[in-house]
C-alpha cells in the first residue's frame, strides 16, 4: 500500500453556533490541511499521483477559504465545525480531479488509487479526520 499526502495551510474566522463557550464568538485559526491518498498501483511513472497536481487542487479549494468569515460560506450552515471544513475540503478536491479527469473517489474510476482522508487542524493539538470509507 502506497500513500501520499500534501499539506496547504490558510487562514479564517468563524464562530460554533450552539455551543456553550467562548467558540461560540468570532474567532480565528490558521489552519492547516492535510490530503492523503492510498493506493497499490503505481502509474507509469512509478507514481500515485502527481505531488504537484494534488497540491495544485488541495490550494485552489483552500483558496476560497482563506482569509474569510467561514460562517458565510452557505455550505456550512452557519457552524464551520472543522469537521465540516474537511467534508467541504474532501469533497471540492474530489470534484476538481474528476474535471481533470483523475477519478479518486472510493473505489473510483482510477486503478486503486482514492482520496482516502482530509485533515484539517485548528491549532497543532486539534485535529478533524473525514475518510468517506471503512
Amino acid at each position: 500500500m502506497f500513500e501520499v499526502r500534501v499539506t496547504a495551510d490558510f487562514a479564517a474566522a468563524h464562530f460554533l453556533r450552539d455551543y456553550n463557550g467562548k467558540c461560540e464568538n468570532l474567532h480565528g485559526h490558521n489552519y492547516k490541511v492535510y490530503a492523503h491518498v492510498r493506493g497499490e498501483t503505481l502509474n507509469e511513472g512509478g507514481m500515485l499521483l502527481d505531488f504537484t497536481k494534488l497540491k495544485s487542487v488541495l490550494r485552489t479549494v483552500i483558496g476560497k477559504l482563506d482569509h474569510t468569515n467561514l460562517n458565510d460560506i452557505e455550505y456550512f450552515d452557519q457552524n464551520p465545525s472543522a469537521e465540516r471544513i474537511a467534508v467541504y475540503i474532501y469533497e471540492n478536491i474530489l470534484n476538481l480531479l474528476k474535471k481533470e479527469g483523475e477519478d479518486l473517489s472510493w473505489k473510483g474510476g482510477r486503478g486503486s488509487a482514492w482520496l482516502y482522508a482530509v485533515d484539517v487542524f485548528e491549532t497543532d493539538t486539534s485535529r478533524a479526520r473525514y475518510m468517506p470509507h471503512p
